[in-house]
This record gives structure tokens, C-alpha cells and sequence, in this order.
């Protein structure tokens, strides 16, 4: 799977460094040249700075969006829930940090971002509602939240160079269902946005609230067409600047965040009391990480097509340790378990800047913001309306990466056109119909409620069905064309 060259910036062709984690403890610290892999460039600041707040505003409302459905779940007061939104941003920064840059054998160091796992949310609210019950109080629900992530992170680290060894069943077919999925996964949630966020907000799904998105929509795609060089890689965050400007005369911005959010607050370890390991809460959020470890594979194979540096089995390893670290040392800090964020890799792909040190900026920043909750809110004035336009353009670029590498692998096989279709169609149900699997176990509601990771799980057992069962020999299988490979005999 390893590229064999790749296209540096400069139009030139620059040989790839082998894939996986670079162990030495030196970063690069120059421009673009021979021997170094776009994914190492280290950009100017001006333009690292910038780039790397794309990736902030692409993912912000993505972050603060979960500590605000679980703080609202256990009742806590507006002080407490703004420690807690700005406990996950700090987080979110400092394992975006650790993805990027890396330590050791910890983190991909590829340009992926890690924020606040929206998988875990509605696990966490029923074991809240659970202590809740038995206890009566709702800060008491936290620390049970607290303890289930810590052991879920654990599990992620441990098993984490097991694991990655599924690799093996993700040939380009299944990347490229996955990677679709992702997009048209994520669609929804932009069209949500669209409409207002949330359907008790004000003006929810009003021609206003549409009509700022079709603008923002409208001026992404402009800003792309007519700017060049490095003005148009900021297309995404001057579209998000000018929808926001909009959105003042129509009063859909709010200002008061800015005006009652602290200036500096330090991160306060174990805030809300010592982590309580409840064997129920663990079970369930175990499963969640899993799940998290599935989409977070996916995510990774995904970027690493987009980057022209291809996810070995060590970088999956090593990018799987740090969600686990992460989502372990997180709670300490009063923050829940950490992911891959799909909807930046979309926008990877669409500004063609894969330096991962852009988005260890952006962590940087998260960071900034989660220590200085003022510049959080000020970034908290992007209306859902605006985001919403916007992410129809990222999350439709991952869906058409996903439709790229489906390309690239190949339709011509029965098996792979089977393959897709199914895995799409099972891949969408959640999405079509959220409450489908409303009436199976726990443990299946968890799993197959993402649609991403419900078309991944078929992906990959279509992939061994067809591939691996039996004695017959194939060709074409996901390995390139023309390669005939003999398939493993069952056990």
C-alpha cells in the first residue's frame, strides 16, 4: 500500500517517506524539499496560523456540541456547563496535539484532528439518568461518566496495536465504501445546521435561517472559483467570515457569550469530584470505544489516501494509542473521550494543505481557547446556519474522495459492486430512519446506530466473505487488478 512517490507543493515529485509513525524526536523545520513529505512541511506562520483556524472553526461546533447535550442531561448550572465546554475544547487541542506531533509510538502524525467523540453521547446521558435515579443528585452522575471513560481509554491503548492489524480487510473497496459513508454520514448533520442547530431554537427551519446557509454555501464556492494561491485555500474561513457578517443585521448572532465568558480560567482537575468505576457504565462505554476505534480506522485509511501517505498497520497503531491516551488522561480535566473528526479530513481534501503541523496549530489553538474562554466565544458567534452551509461543501468533498478511491479500485468485479451497494444500503438506514434499531439489544443499538460504522462492519465481512472464506482463487479483490491472490483456507 506504501506510495511510491507523490506531487509536492511546488508541482514537483518528491519521494514519500515510508508510511507509519516517524520514532525520531527531531520535527522538521523547513520548507518543502527534497526528502520531505507534504504531511512535514512546516508552512510559514502566517499562513499556519490561518490554516490551522479552519480547522477550529470546521470543528468547534462539533466539539462544544456534546459537553452541551451531557451538562444539560445531568442539570448543571450555565457556570458549570461553560467549565465543561471549555474543559473538552482544552482537551480536544491537546489530543489534536498528540495525534499530530506524536511521542513515541503515539500519534499517526498525520494532519488528523481529535475532538470530543459524539458516539459516547447518549450511553453517557443513560448512565447519568441512571446514577441520577439511584442517587437522586446530578453532579454525582459525572464522576460515574468520568470513571467509564478512563477505563474505555485504557482499552483503546492496550488493544490498540491488536487492532490495527484489520488492516488486512480493508482494501481500497472498503476504504472507498467507508470514506463514502463518512460524507453522507456527515451530510445531515450540516443540513441540521442549515435549518438552525436544533429544532427548539428560534427561527428553526426559516427561509432565514436556509437563506444564510445558501449564502455561505454560495460564498465558499465563489471564494474556491475566483481566488488563487493562498487566498483560496482560506475559502472555507472567509465564507465562514462573510456569513457571519450577514448574520449581524438579521440578529441570528449572539453576543452575549462574549460579553459574560472569563476572560482566563485554568483547567480544574477532577472538578466535579474522583472518577467512579461503575462495572455497568464501563461495559457500555467500551463498546462505544470500539465503535470509536472502528470510525477511527476508517478516518485514518481515509486521509491517509487524501495525503498520498497511506496508514500501515503502525501509523493505525500508533494513531489508535493516542485516542485511547487521550480519551484516559481527558477526564482529568473534566473531559469525555476523544475521536477522530471526519468532516476535517473533508477539508484537507479540499484546501490540498496536508502539512500536519497546520493542524497541530489548530490544536494549539483549541487549547488557547479552552484556557481563555472569551476567545471561545468569539468563535462561538459563527451561527449554525453559516456552519451548516459550509459543511455541505466539506462533508461533500470526503463523500467524493470516498467515490474517487471506489473509482480507483475498480467496479468491474460482481463481487465489488455487491460489496458497495449493500454496505451503502446498510450504511444509510441510520441515517435515513435514526430510530431503526430502536427495539434491538444495547449492545447492537451502539453499534449499528452510526451509520459509519454499521457500513464499515458489512464492508468487512462482504470483504472476508467474498475474499477470504474458502479455497478459490481471485482476481482484481481490492490488491489492484490483475493480481491473483489466493484467499485463506477455513479453519
Amino acid at each position: 500500500m506504501a506510495p511510491s512517490s507523490t506531487s509536492s507543493t511546488d508541482g514537483g515529485s518528491t519521494p514519500a517517506r515510508p508510511p507509519g509513525p516517524d520514532t525520531s524526536t527531531s520535527l522538521p523545520g523547513k520548507e518543502s524539499g527534497p526528502g520531505i513529505h507534504p504531511v512535514d512541511e512546516l508552512l510559514p506562520p502566517v499562513k499556519l496560523i490561518s490554516t490551522g483556524l479552519q480547522h477550529v472553526a470546521a470543528m468547534y461546533a462539533g466539539v462544544v456540541a456534546p459537553p452541551l447535550i451531557v451538562g444539560a442531561g445531568v442539570g448543571l448550572s450555565p457556570a458549570e456547563l461553560a467549565l465543561l465546554i471549555s474543559a473538552s475544547l482544552f482537551t480536544a487541542g491537546l489530543a489534536t496535539l498528540l495525534q499530530t506531533l506524536g511521542v513515541w509510538k503515539i500519534g499517526a502524525r498525520l494532519p488528523f484532528v481529535n475532538g470530543v467523540s459524539f458516539a459516547g453521547v447518549a450511553p453517557m446521558i443513560a448512565i447519568a439518568k441512571g446514577s441520577i435515579d439511584k442517587t437522586g443528585g446530578p453532579k454525582d452522575a459525572l464522576p460515574v461518566i468520568f470513571g467509564a471513560v478512563i477505563v474505555a481509554g485504557l482499552l483503546c491503548f492496550l488493544a490498540a496495536p491488536y487492532f490495527c492489524k484489520l488492516i488486512r480487510f480493508f482494501p481500497p473497496v472498503v476504504q472507498g465504501t467507508v470514506i463514502t459513508l463518512i460524507g453522507v454520514s456527515l451530510l445531515p448533520v450540516a443540513v441540521n445546521w442549515a435549518r438552525g442547530g436544533s429544532p427548539g431554537a428560534p427561527g428553526y427551519g426559516s427561509m432565514r435561517a436556509i437563506g444564510l446557509a445558501a449564502i455561505t454555501l454560495a460564498a465558499v464556492v465563489l471564494c474556491n472559483r475566483l481566488l488563487r494561491g493562498f487566498w483560496q485555500q482560506l475559502s472555507l474561513l472567509v465564507g465562514l467570515a462573510f456569513g457571519t457578517l450577514v448574520a449581524v443585521p438579521l440578529g441570528l448572532t449572539d453576543f452575549g457569550a462574549v460579553r459574560d465568558a472569563k476572560v482566563f480560567a485554568l483547567p480544574s482537575p477532577f472538578h466535579f469530584g474522583a472518577p467512579v468505576f461503575d462495572a455497568a457504565a464501563i461495559v457500555s462505554l467500551c463498546i462505544v470505544m470500539v465503535v470509536s476505534m472502528t470510525e477511527s480506522t476508517a478516518d485514518m485509511l481515509a486521509l491517509g489516501k487524501i495525503v498520498d501517505r497511506e496508514a500501515d498497520e503502525p501509523t493505525l497503531a500508533a494513531g489508535l494509542r493516542a485516542d485511547g491516551l487521550a480519551t484516559a488522561l481527558s477526564p482529568v480535566f473534566n473531559g469525555f473521550a476523544a475521536s477522530a473528526f471526519a468532516q476535517n479530513i473533508g477539508l484537507v481534501a479540499l484546501t490540498k494543505i496536508r502539512s500536519r503541523f497546520v493542524v497541530a496549530a489548530g490544536g494549539g489553538i483549541l487549547v488557547l481557547l479552552g484556557l481563555f474562554p472569551v476567545l471561545g466565544s468569539v468563535v462561538s458567534l459563527v451561527p449554525q446556519p453559516v456552519l451548516g452551509g459550509a459543511g455541505i461543501v466539506l462533508f461533500g468533498t470526503v463523500a467524493a474522495s470516498g467515490i474517487r478511491t471506489l473509482a480507483e479500485a475498480g467496479m468491474e468485479s460482481g463481487s465489488h459492486t455487491i460489496l458497495v451497494s449493500v454496505s451503502l444500503g446498510v450504511g444509510i438506514i441510520p441515517i435515513a430512519v435514526p430510530n431503526f434499531y430502536d427495539s434491538f439489544p444495547e449492545a447492537v443499538r451502539t453499534l449499528m446506530h452510526s451509520g459509519i460504522s454499521a457500513g464499515c462492519v458489512m464492508a468487512v465481512l462482504l470483504n472476508l466473505l467474498f475474499h477470504h472464506v474458502g479455497t478459490t482463487r481471485r482476481t482484481g479483490s481490492g490488491q489492484g487488478s490483475g493480481t491473483t491472490v489466493p484467499t485463506a483456507t477455513p479453519s
